[in-house]
């Protein structure tokens, strides 16, 4: 593999103005594609073969007139001084607004908050100790995303006329989606990747092509995403990921080949020659190329292995995510040296050119040089101080809560919207439950209705039990039940759980439980079945690929524990942040609660890859210096002096460019930017730099050893590039004389 990427790498410089006109007519048509096909994305997220979609699914077949998939909005009232909504200019509004409503496009029903059944009893939603609030609810007959634009500016047309009259008016269900104003997150993260990278090359032009080139990968991957809407289902997040986690590897990519390129070239002497920069391009694509191609592979491999999960959604994330990856390393092999060519050498400052020119070559870093001299006299304690400090961090994940169910910012309509039927209604309001019951041949749908009503009074958790309506056909019944806790709260996961056992082995009908809320619940519990077989698959995964690259035991084995502690790490500081709230005020965290469930298994996945990357890049240099002859202390010092200080930039970078998006206002975006800038800084620092260089320097030439029928069976994947620098050093010039790989 090494031999083959010296010559893309070699070949790509020299024939920079065709790579870079290829690139460019990618990028264009990948622009054309996302400006001709982009379609609306799917905000929806579905487990397909759960008891709830199902039932769902069933819904929408039995009862057509209810528009089970259609939008809704809850329109809500709240008296501004106190009176009764029922009374006088209040009712006038409520009343008012309603009769304009059902003449809006698209609604297939208008209920009024003072609205009565057939015996005079009410049925509408208003708060029953003061009258005070009240909820309009709308129903539309098509999903939030097929709505004309007539229909939503009806709307907030409609609210807006009837405001100002001493009745606060919000809006809540999904029709008017609003988010809370993110800033711009990608460009606080590029800025202080620039600077870093500024720090790292002391060449301003240097640090700005693995901006260059990383941008221009997640450019075409959100190009493709739009593109891909036109014949695909896209979930409405796709895209966050594949940006996330490109941006990052893009930039580091970039950062591993450029960093040993300059150094090739500040080795040969000769700058500003062609000859020169072909051939150190060559080398550096050669060898830290070989390494980035198989830290990419782990990232991709990590997140296609998400697919297992079985959830569709998931795996559109981590099929997009993948996807940037791979993109982000073909750009690093062959964009990236055509860069290098057309800025020749000026890679270097004038004055790195200077120096150069007077046989002064760049000084070593020796930071990592005296770190790695620190760890292997104290291995005792260093490795104790990381592993105690990382375990601690790691206990409050053992309170993790997991929901699909996440609330809309306190600061949007729907937010405030949602705030006010807690007030009114109680938190359950918010979480409504749709009991559905597939009635058997012959079964009278009333007396299975009295049953299925019975049958929920009995069970704990439910503050209110509907009224139990059959369809037209007499063949299902459905009955909405009412939660005494919040969508979130873990007491609803166990009402519907609750729910399920005490109607299961009705031989009268099948009953299930749907509803957002039980949509959300299916989705945790998959989620979570799922966390522990992804995780030992991740593991195995992480100790095969480094045996193929180390030709050793013991360190892949120290590698995967180190990456599970520093998930696990992780996953506690989130749980401490997100779920218990602290510190929550410093990072704009209005209402701490449940983990999403997606986040841990995305987590795992995202770090495997990322912990692989840093083992890869700092352990191959430990490893060349031991195999030429350095004793295995001497090796750690050798190697971390060699490789940490570019290591410690790139996690930089990453932590730059996932910290950024803890400033993001949406929950999800915000949670998922804090838990990976956590595991990159816990692995990265505490891991890869403290922990494996004390264990390898305890265990001594142990780290090396392997069994020999075991090295005999293993391909040898040559990823530090050795048969590349045999052959180089077989011929004077720099040319290959072996196309051996």
């Amino acid at each position: 593999m090494a031999t083959f990427l010296y010559r893309l790498g070699r070949g790509s410089l020299r024939l920079r103005w065709l790579v870079l006109a290829v690139w460019v007519l990618i990028a264009a048509g990948a622009g054309a594609a996302a400006v001709a096909l982009q379609q609306e994305t799917n905000p929806e997220f579905v487990l397909p073969g759960t008891e709830s979609q199902e039932a769902f699914d069933l819904l929408e077949e039995r009862f057509p007139e209810m528009s089970a998939d259609g939008a809704s909005a809850k329109i809500v009232f709240a008296s501004e001084d106190g009176e009764a909504l029922t009374a006088g200019t209040h009712a006038a509004v409520v009343e008012g607004l309603t009769a304009v409503m059902e003449d809006s496009p698209q609604v297939v029903s208008v209920n009024s908050p003072f609205a009565t059944g057939p015996d005079g009893e009410p049925i509408g939603l208003l708060s029953a100790e003061d009258q005070t609030i009240g909820v309009l609810q709308v129903s539309y007959t098509v999903p939030s995303k097929e709505l004309d634009e007539s229909a939503v500016d009806y709307l907030e047309g409609a609210v807006a006329d009837a405001g100002g009259q001493g009745v606060r008016i919000e809006v809540g269900g999904d029709v008017l989606e609003e988010s809370g104003g993110p800033p711009a997150t990608e460009v606080i993260g590029v800025g202080v990747a620039l600077i870093v990278l500024v720090l790292t090359f002391g060449a301003f032009l240097s640090a700005g092509l693995p901006i260059l080139t990383a941008l221009l990968g997640i450019g075409i991957t959100s190009f493709g995403i739009s593109a891909a809407t036109s014949f695909l289902d896209v979930n409405d997040s796709t895209g966050i990921l594949a940006i996330m986690i490109g941006l990052a590897v893009g930039i580091d990519y970039a950062l591993f080949i450029l960093s040993r390129y300059r150094s090739e070239l500040a080795e040969d002497g000769r700058v500003g020659d062609r000859q020169a920069q072909a051939e150190a391009m060559g080398r550096a694509v050669g060898t830290a190329g070989s390494a980035v191609v198989f830290a990419g592979l782990t990232v991709v491999i990590a997140l296609l292995g998400l697919a297992v999960v079985n959830i569709p959604f998931l795996t559109q994330m981590a099929t997009a995510a993948a996807i940037s990856v791979a993109l982000a390393v073909v750009i690093a092999v062959t964009l990236l040296p055509a860069f290098g060519g057309v800025l020749g050498g000026k890679v270097f400052s004038r004055r790195q050119r200077r120096r150069i020119a007077e046989g002064v070559h760049e000084a070593r870093p020796n930071g990592g040089r005296r770190w790695a001299g620190f760890v292997t006299r104290h291995p005792i304690l260093v490795g104790l101080v990381g592993i105690v400090g990382l375990g601690v961090i790691a206990v409050p994940a053992t309170d993790l809560e997991l929901s699909m169910s996440a609330d809309a910012a306190s600061d949007t309509t729907a937010g405030r919207a949602a705030d006010l039927i807690d007030e009114g209604f109680g938190d359950g309001y918010n979480g409504q439950l749709l009991i559905v019951g597939d009635l058997a041949g012959g079964v009278d749908p009333m007396a299975a209705a009295r049953s299925v009503t019975d049958e929920l009074g009995a069970v704990d958790g439910i503050a209110t039990v509907g009224q139990a309506v059959p369809n037209q056909a007499g063949d299902t019944v459905l009955v909405a039940v009412i939660p005494e806790t919040g969508p979130a709260d873990a007491a609803t996961t166990e009402l519907v759980h609750a729910i399920r056992d005490a109607l299961a082995g009705d031989a009268d009908a099948a009953w299930s439980v749907t509803g957002s809320t039980a949509m959300s619940i299916d989705i945790s519990d998959g989620l979570s079945d799922a966390l522990i077989p992804y995780l030992a698959l991740v593991v195995a995964l992480a100790a095969l690929i480094l045996m193929l690259v180390f030709r050793s035991i013991l360190v892949p084995l120290m590698a995967t524990l180190g990456f599970v502690l520093s998930v696990c790490a992780a996953l506690g500081a989130l749980v401490a942040v997100f779920q218990w709230g602290w510190g929550a005020e410093l990072i704009g965290v209005e209402d701490p609660g449940p983990i999403m469930s997606m986040m841990p298994i995305l987590m795992i996945g995202l770090v495997f890859g990322l912990a692989m990357d840093y083992q890869i890049f700092l352990v191959t240099r430990v490893r060349e210096a031991y195999v030429h002859g350095a004793s295995p202390k001497q090796a750690i010092v050798d190697g971390y002096g060699h490789s940490s200080r570019v290591v410690v930039a790139a996690a930089l970078i990453m932590i730059s460019v996932f910290g950024a998006f803890i400033l993001s206002g949406e929950s999800f975006i915000a949670s998922m930017g804090f838990g990976l800038t956590m595991a990159v800084l816990f692995d990265a620092v505490v891991v890869r730099m403290a922990i494996i260089p004390a264990v390898m320097a305890l265990i001594g030439r142990n780290s090396w050893r392997m069994p020999k029928w075991l090295n005999r069976i293993l391909p040898n994947v040559d990823v530090e590039g050795e048969q590349l620098q045999r052959h180089l050093a077989e011929d004077g010039e720099g040319k290959l004389v072996s196309a051996e790989n």
